[in-house]
């Protein structure tokens, strides 16, 4: 009789609790709020000890695109006019102008592009169209030197090639991939050094290659919402899916058992312990992935369901959300992470919640 009953008792033990979808869009609702009601005014400044920065930089971007895919599946009039206020502030442009190539300040065409679906009015993507534009008529393609720079670029690309039905975004969209893949993807592990600072010899503490939690996933997070929106005969797609598929599956043997990744995706001496970002945007991933029918739900599915578990615990009463690395490029930067430190930019951490549990709902 304890024999059986330890054979009935297997299943229960390994198959990860589902989420509960009433809960998913409560928590999502009370993280939204609490940081809408620390930012109550979309047009002030954000001000840290270094300088003071405009409010659409990537940051707050990141927190949006999170918003955003939130209110798809929750629609409430507050948060349209929150997201439309933001734009009109800034008169849809980018924080360093029309003829800026970097990344970080296109984030925001991500936002301005999906809002002009909602409300056809060319204000809203003129700007970042012609900052696009302006990168493709060069055959400069060396702009994203750290991968943070796919996940904020290669989605406006994605987005203006669909709606203009124009190649040309893709293909170089596919330059500026290629160079940044060439110098900080690593073929046989199929994960990402940070920027040409980490790349070998440079070593963590315990001998591995360094791959930090969040740089990763914002690559993982860049590939799905890229894939999402591309036709499936947009050239070069074929290759996303690719490095997406064996980014997945690098990834699977990473995951904690409480569900976390830990900030050093190989070293969890290295400030090891929870951090919502990386596992949201590998839990985002993997779950779009999975719905789309490019990862096999039983292979991903348990990992999706602990991670996920992993980051709703992060979310307090009042909606702050704990264990949130601040900004940076590595495993140190940002320490301590811990469930009441509050990092140096509350947005993306929301940003990066809400993305994943806008997946979490979409799921069948």
């Amino acid at each position: 009789m304890k024999k059986l009953l330890f054979i009935l008792l297997i299943p229960s033990i390994l198959i990860a609790e589902k989420p509960d979808r009433k809960q998913v869009l409560q928590h999502m609702n009370l993280a939204k709020s609490y940081f809408q009601g620390v930012w109550p005014d979309v047009t002030k400044v954000i001000v840290s000890p270094d300088k003071t920065r405009p409010s659409n930089i990537w940051t707050r971007a990141v927190f949006y695109e999170g918003l955003l895919e939130l209110y798809k599946l929750d629609p409430r009039a507050s948060d349209l006019k929150y997201m439309e206020d933001w734009g009109e502030f800034h008169h849809w442009s980018l924080r360093n102008g029309l003829k800026t190539r970097n990344a970080d300040d296109q984030a925001c065409g991500q936002v301005y592009l999906d809002l002009f679906d909602l409300k056809a009015d060319s204000a809203r993507i003129k700007p970042i169209k012609e900052n696009i534009d302006n990168m493709i008529a060069t055959e400069k393609s060396n702009d994203w030197s750290w991968i943070d720079c796919l996940q904020m670029s290669m989605p406006v690309f994605t987005r203006l090639g669909v709606r203009f039905k124009d190649e040309r975004y893709f293909t170089k969209m596919h330059d500026l991939y290629t160079d940044t893949k060439v110098k900080l993807y690593n073929q046989q592990e199929h994960l990402w050094w940070r920027d040409k600072d980490f790349i070998p010899p440079y070593k963590e503490p315990n001998g591995t290659n360094c791959y930090w939690s969040r740089g990763n996933g914002w690559v993982f997070a860049a590939l799905a919402r890229t894939l999402d929106l591309m036709p499936a005969n947009a050239p070069h797609r074929a290759e996303y899916v690719k490095d997406f598929q064996d980014m997945a599956s690098a990834l699977l043997p990473l995951q904690r058992k409480d569900g976390f990744y830990n900030v050093s995706l190989t070293d969890e001496s290295n400030y090891g312990g929870p951090e919502l970002t990386g596992t949201a945007l590998f839990v985002y991933g993997m779950s779009w992935g999975i719905r789309q029918g490019i990862l096999p739900a039983s292979k991903y599915q348990k990992s999706v369901d602990k991670g996920w578990k992993a980051i709703d615990s992060c979310v307090q009463p009042n909606g702050f959300l704990a264990y949130v690395q601040g900004t940076g490029k590595e495993p140190k930067d940002g320490q301590p992470v811990t469930k009441t430190s509050v990092p140096n930019f509350e947005d993306f951490g929301a940003g990066c919640y809400l993305l994943a549990g806008s997946e979490i709902l979409k799921a069948k």
